[in-house]
C-alpha cells in the first residue's frame, strides 16, 4: 500500500546483536586503516576559486576582511576553509553509517557556555554548515585541526601526533560507553566544567589550572550586561548601539534618512514577531518582557565573515536589563552539495535542529526566520541566538602540550556524544573496535591532509599578492 504523504515513515528497529554486525560489516567493506589515505583528487578545484564562489553570495565589502583574517595563520586559514575540506572529504573513504554531522568541528568551534540551568558546559557551539553525513568527516575535521594547531605551536612531531591520537582515542573510546549506555543516558549525557576541573585538575600544571579557572571566570561576565556596557550606550535617553565600522555598523549608518531607517526599524519588528513564533511557547512570553531599541550589522568569526549577521539591542523592565540577540544569516551548508540538500527549506531551521540535536543543552532563545526581501532585495534565511551568554573559548596559542591534548580529549568525547545522539551508536562503536587502528590512520590522514591546508594558505598568500583577490589585514 503507497503511504500518504503526510504520514511518518516507518522506523526500523534493529536489535543490539543487528547493529554490532552491521559494523562489523562497515568495517569489513571500508577497512579502518583507509581512513589514513589522504591524496588530493585528480581534478581538484581551486581553493581560491571555491572561496571566490563563496564570496558571490556575501557583503562585497566585507569579504576583504574574511580573506584577512585567513591569512593570519594557517590555522585560520583551516577555520575558514570548510568548503574546500568538504570538497576533499568527498574523495576519501565512508564507512556508510551516518549521523547529524556539524560540518565545522574544528576545535575552535568547541568551547563553555552557560546551560539554561546557568551552569558552565563544554560542548559544540558553531552549526552553520550542519547536516545530515558521514560521522568521519567530522572526526577528520577535529583531528587535522588539533595537528594544525599543534603545529602552529610548534610541537615536537611526536607530541603532535599524540595529540591527535588522543583526541581520537577519546572518540573512539566515548564512543564505546555510549553504545553500552540506555537511549536516555546518552540524551542526558553532558560535560559541566566544574566536574571536568575535578576530574582532570591533578593531570595539569597548576599554572594551566589557574588559567584555566580564569579563564572560566572571564567567561562567566560575558553576557548582556556585558555586551550592553561594551557596545552600547544612551543617546537623547535612548540605548544605542555603537557603531565601529566595518565591524559593527548601527541600521540608522546603513540606510539614507530617518525616514528610511524608521521603514526599516518597523520592519524589523514585524522579523522579530516571526522569529518569535519559532521559539517555544514559553520562551514567547519571555521575548515579549523585552523591546527592540537598536539594530546593527556585526561581522563575526572567521569563515562566517561576509555573510549577514546582526545583532538586536532590547531593552526589558528598564535599562539595566538588556537582551542583545544575534541574527545570523543561514546560507546553504558547504556539506550540501556532495551529500545532497537539507530536507529543510529554511536554512536557519536546518541549523537550529542540527543544534538541537547534537549539543546536550541549547540557547532558550535559539530559533529561526525568512525574510522575503532583505535591504538587497533577495530573500534569505536567518537564525537567532543570544548573542553572548557565558560563552568563551580555548586560547590555543596559550596551550603546553598537555594542555592541548586534554583539550583534544574534551572535543574527541563531546563529539562522540552528539554523533551518539543521532547516529548508531552501537554500528560506529562496533566499526571503530577497540583496538586504535582507526586513531592511527586518523593521525596519518591529519598529517596528509595539515600539508595540503599548509599548501592552500600559499595559494591564498600568492592570490593576494598578485593582486587577483584583495584582504584587509588588522581587523
Amino acid at each position: 500500500m503507497a503511504r500518504a504523504k503526510d504520514q511518518p515513515a516507518e522506523v526500523a528497529h534493529l536489535t543490539v546483536a543487528e547493529r554490532v554486525a552491521r559494523g562489523k560489516a562497515a568495517r569489513t567493506e571500508v577497512p579502518r586503516r583507509s581512513h589514513g589515505e589522504y591524496t588530493p583528487a585528480a581534478h581538484r578545484p581551486d581553493p581560491i576559486e571555491l572561496l571566490e564562489r563563496q564570496a558571490e553570495s556575501r557583503v562585497p565589502e566585507l569579504v576583504p576582511i574574511r580573506y584577512g583574517r585567513m591569512l593570519v595563520s594557517p590555522f585560520t586559514f583551516y577555520r575558514g576553509a570548510a568548503m574546500i575540506m568538504a570538497s576533499d572529504l568527498s574523495h576519501t573513504p565512508r564507512s556508510g553509517l551516518t549521523v547529524q554531522c556539524c560540518g565545522d568541528a574544528h576545535l575552535s568551534n568547541f568551547g563553555v557556555f552557560a546551560s539554561p540551568e546557568r551552569r558552565l558546559m563544554f560542548d559544540l557551539n558553531d552549526f552553520d554548515e550542519t547536516l545530515p553525513g558521514p560521522w568521519e568527516w567530522d572526526v577528520k575535521r577535529l583531528a587535522a585541526s588539533m595537528l594544525i594547531a599543534a603545529r602552529h605551536n610548534a610541537y615536537k612531531p611526536k607530541v603532535q601526533e599524540q595529540i591527535v591520537l588522543d583526541t581520537v582515542e577519546s572518540y573512539r573510546t566515548a564512543m564505546a560507553d555510549f553504545a553500552g549506555r540506555t537511549n536516555l543516558d546518552v540524551w542526558y549525557a553532558r560535560l559541566e566544567i566544574e566536574k571536568v576541573l575535578e576530574e582532570v585538575g591533578d593531570q595539569l600544571q597548576p599554572a594551566a589550572v589557574k588559567r584555566t579557572e580564569k579563564q572560566l571566570a572571564k567567561a562567566q561576565t560575558k553576557d548582556s550586561m556585558a555586551a550592553f556596557s561594551k557596545l552600547a550606550k544612551v543617546v537623547d535617553g535612548h540605548a544605542r548601539i555603537v557603531g565601529e565600522p566595518p565591524l559593527i555598523v548601527p541600521i540608522s549608518e546603513l540606510v539614507e534618512g530617518p525616514d528610511a531607517a524608521e521603514e526599516i526599524f518597523e520592519g524589523l519588528h514585524e522579523l522579530l514577531r516571526t522569529y518569535r513564533a519559532s521559539l517555544d511557547f514559553d520562551r514567547r512570553v519571555l521575548l515579549e518582557e523585552y523591546r527592540l531599541e537598536d539594530f546593527a550589522r556585526k561581522v563575526v568569526g572567521v569563515g562566517s565573515v561576509g555573510t549577514r549577521a546582526w545583532i538586536a539591542l532590547m531593552l526589558g523592565r528598564d535599562g539595566r536589563d538588556p537582551l542583545f540577540l544575534q541574527m545570523k544569516e543561514a546560507q546553504a551548508s558547504v556539506l550540501e552539495e556532495f551529500l545532497g540538500p537539507s530536507e529543510f527549506s529554511n536554512h536557519g531551521e536546518r541549523v537550529v535542529v542540527g543544534q538541537r540535536l547534537m549539543q546536550a543543552a541549547s540557547d532558550i532563545f535559539l530559533g529561526w526566520l525568512h525574510v522575503d526581501s532583505g535591504m538587497d532585495g533577495q530573500e534569505r534565511d536567518f537564525y537567532g541566538r543570544q548573542l553572548k551568554d557565558w560563552k568563551g573559548s580555548a586560547e590555543i596559542d596559550q596551550m603546553v602540550p598537555e594542555g592541548l591534548s586534554a583539550y583534544g580529549k574534551l572535543c574527541g568525547w563531546t563529539l562522540a556524544r552528539a554523533h551518539a545522539r543521532s547516529g548508531d551508536r552501537i554500528a560506529i562503536s562496533s566499526y571503530l573496535g577497540k583496538g586504535n587502528s582507526f586513531d592511527r590512520a586518523i593521525v596519518e590522514f591529519s598529517k596528509a591532509y595539515a600539508e595540503q591546508n599548509e599548501q592552500d594558505y600559499s595559494a591564498l598568500q600568492a592570490a593576494v599578492a598578485s593582486g587577483r583577490i584583495t584582504a584587509e589585514t588588522g581587523l
